[in-house]
């Protein structure tokens, strides 16, 4: 048997690895987006909607999703979301006609929906609340490695042996992550008071987070999507060199997802402010001495430090602040983030389609910039959660929330209703 310690580690690890096979099989299209279309006898952009189509639902579907399921245990909704996960993935690389499949690919993307508002409350349950930063952080790793080894094997393997052996290999890597999650994740653990707030629940601060976020996001997202013609026609690179150059950014956001870790529990305001600061200073590298190549693949690798140690912090925080429940405050910023994605693809197309690609970085360096000077009037420093007292049944008691903080449900009709479209990373 395991510890209870154990138990714990060995959960994170498996949720960790969830983490990796959802966002694996969201971005997976995008590399095989030739070959889908050619078997399936479909135009790219026909292909490219299994792409969109499965963000705006999990955009939309994220606050519904969990308001209906708030009181259910954490270990079996966590469960059951990679159960679907592997039924839609293997539905996926069996699918006959494009109709099935991307049928297959919106319920995948509900059952992304879901984990991702679930999983980081559920995580951070099982450790004391002083490790929660850090558990936030090792979490990330899993999402963070998904575009540096899961990505670019899947399309290797697509390449070489069609497009559904990867889909196939993902839905049995879903299944036995699913077991897994079954024998280790403890069946008691939960995210804190369904109706309770985070802890150091503050609506102000929550929504001053969304508003962060969809800044940051929109800025750094609206540069890493057209990267590509940047690096090859400001920078100057070879168009095979693309491939090293994107390896770079996506260790370093390994780096900066692993390394956020250290100061999330003892700084949150600075875990905030340096991921912006950092994407800040590299967008303004990227704008200026972009056709230096040096300057370039320094700005590239400072872009992902800084923006994939900021995922861990914006999610961090979150749980610190949520005025209502964590899991809906969860879905909000979750909504908020794949919001920033569908703006910052939809502003970088606007202007590669006008002034041109040279110009993408510098609007990106203003709504970044906006977003560091928004973090930077949040007044005053969050306490640490303390210690929380015991109940009879083994929960941990909410001295929480105070009164006169909002109620969740008013936060999220006032912040969580994003326009369609965009992608978690």
């Amino acid at each position: 048997m395991f510890s209870s310690d154990s138990r714990a580690r060995f959960a994170l690890v498996a949720l960790a690895v969830a983490a990796f096979c959802f966002v694996t099989t969201e971005v997976l299209p995008i590399g095989l987006l030739t070959v889908m279309a050619a078997d399936l006898h479909r135009s790219e952009s026909a292909a490219g909607l299994l792409v969109t189509g499965y963000a705006a639902v999990v955009l939309l579907a994220s606050v519904p999703l969990v308001w209906l399921t708030q009181r259910v245990a954490r270990r079996r909704l966590l469960v059951g979301t990679l159960a679907v996960f592997t039924a839609a993935t293997a539905l996926s690389s069996l699918a006959a006609g494009y109709g099935v499949l991307l049928g297959a690919r919106l319920l995948t993307a509900l059952a992304q929906a879901l984990f991702w508002s679930v999983v980081a409350s559920t995580a951070t349950a099982m450790f004391p609340p002083a490790a929660r930063g850090r558990v936030v952080a090792r979490l990330a790793i899993g999402s963070a490695l998904a575009p540096v080894l899961g990505v670019p094997a899947g399309v290797w393997l697509g390449q070489l042996a069609g497009w559904r052996v990867p889909f196939l290999v993902m839905a049995a890597a879903g299944a036995i992550t699913g077991l897994a999650l079954l024998a280790v994740l403890p069946p008691g653990v939960r995210a804190d008071d369904p109706v309770g707030g985070g802890a150091t629940p503050d609506a102000r601060r929550y929504l001053l987070v969304l508003t962060v976020t969809v800044l940051a996001v929109t800025g750094v997202m609206g540069t890493f999507t057209y990267i590509t013609p940047f690096l090859v026609e400001v920078s100057g690179f070879a168009p095979g060199a693309l491939g090293a150059l994107l390896l770079v950014s996506g260790v370093s956001g390994i780096a900066g997802t692993w390394s956020i870790g250290a100061i999330l529990d003892r700084h949150p305001r600075h875990a905030l402010l340096l991921p912006l600061a950092t994407a800040t200073v590299a967008l303004a590298a990227l704008a200026t001495l972009g056709p230096v190549q040096g300057v370039a693949i320094a700005g590239l690798a400072a872009l992902g430090l800084g923006f994939n140690a900021l995922a861990p912090a914006i999610q961090a925080r979150t749980l610190d602040v949520a005025p209502g429940s964590v899991d809906l405050a969860s879905a909000g910023t979750s909504a908020i983030f794949n919001a920033g994605i569908a703006a910052g693809s939809f502003l970088g197309g606007v202007l590669l389609a006008g002034p041109g690609v040279r110009v993408i970085p510098v609007a990106a360096l203003a709504a970044v910039t906006a977003a560091l000077l928004v973090a930077v009037r949040e007044p005053g420093p969050v306490r640490l959660p303390g210690p929380r007292r015991a109940t009879a049944d083994g929960q941990p008691a909410r001295t929480w929330p105070p009164e006169g903080s909002a109620p969740m449900v008013e936060v999220m009709s006032a912040a969580s209703c994003p326009p369609a479209g965009g992608r978690r990373p």
